[in-house]
């Protein structure tokens, strides 16, 4: 038996990795009590340093806002600029567009933070591979969707639009109402938020793969093996690229849908 087959049957390998992946409490603790520091994972420091990066940047880029902006203030209107023209004015047209632009920005950036995580050293993972963070992001989208629908139709209308094919037979109501009910109003949320985990979530395990495989590798007594961790850190690296690409797309991708869910919820037609 090889010295790496002897450590991993002893358990002192750190791989395949664990629950420990996720835990900062041993580097933590040396700042607080052991209780604490267990309750301080890598996710909850990633969610910090997201909303505290956000607030501090527009703070400072806004501190003395001017005609001509200076290059903090561009960047921070460029930002903002993007996903109004993109997706707010052009899904809703400029009177609503404007007034849901912060509130899409806001989301697009705080999931493109969130999402950045998975490509920084030492954290390696985002917040939105945790199923709990895309759920309550979907669920804060679908509120606002519902919300917005009953206050520009009313109730009845609303619902009406949403659930009632147009065009459609009579007849066949009880065979289309439920499914739309279930995709309209049930399975938006769930499909806002499954997209998101699962790309985040597999590109951390595939990174993970990669990485973590090539040092395993690394660490064989059998040169061949040895060998192969080239191909295994190569590997690494293409996908951290490909991932970056992932990071703006999802975000994209779940700010327009929300975009064009409030859109459809103000149309006067389904």
């Amino acid at each position: 038996m090889t010295d790496s087959a002897i450590v991993l049957a002893e358990g002192e390998s750190h791989f395949p990795p664990g629950i420990h992946s996720f835990d900062f409490a041993d580097w933590f603790s040396g700042l607080t009590g052991t209780a604490l520091a267990h309750m301080f994972t890598t996710i909850t420091l990633g969610v910090w340093l997201t909303v505290a990066i956000l607030i501090v940047f527009f703070l400072w880029a806004y501190r003395k806002p001017q005609v001509v902006p200076t290059k903090k203030q561009w960047l921070a209107e460029s930002a903002y600029g993007f996903i109004r023209n993109t997706v707010a004015i052009d899904l809703m047209g400029k009177k609503d567009g404007v007034k849901f632009a912060p509130y899409l920005a806001t989301l697009f950036l705080f999931i493109v933070l969130m999402n950045f995580w998975a490509v920084v050293p030492g954290i390696q993972i985002s917040p939105n591979a945790h199923i709990a963070f895309p759920a309550m992001l979907a669920i804060l989208s679908w509120i606002i969707y519902v919300w917005v629908g009953i206050k520009q139709h009313g109730l009845a209308k609303w619902l009406k639009i949403t659930v009632v094919p147009p065009g459609a037979p009579m007849f066949i109501y009880p065979l289309l109402i439920p499914i739309e009910i279930l995709q309209n109003i049930i399975l938006r949320p769930v499909t806002l938020a499954l997209r998101l985990f699962a790309n985040m979530f597999a590109g951390h395990l595939i990174l993970l793969v990669f990485i973590l495989g090539g040092f395993e590798m690394l660490n064989s007594s059998n040169f061949l093996i040895q060998g192969l961790s080239i191909f295994s850190f190569g590997m690494g690296i293409a996908m951290t690229l490909f991932e970056l690409i992932v990071i703006l797309l999802q975000a994209y991708v779940f700010t327009l849908l929300t975009g064009m869910y409030i859109q459809g919820s103000l149309a006067e037609e389904h």
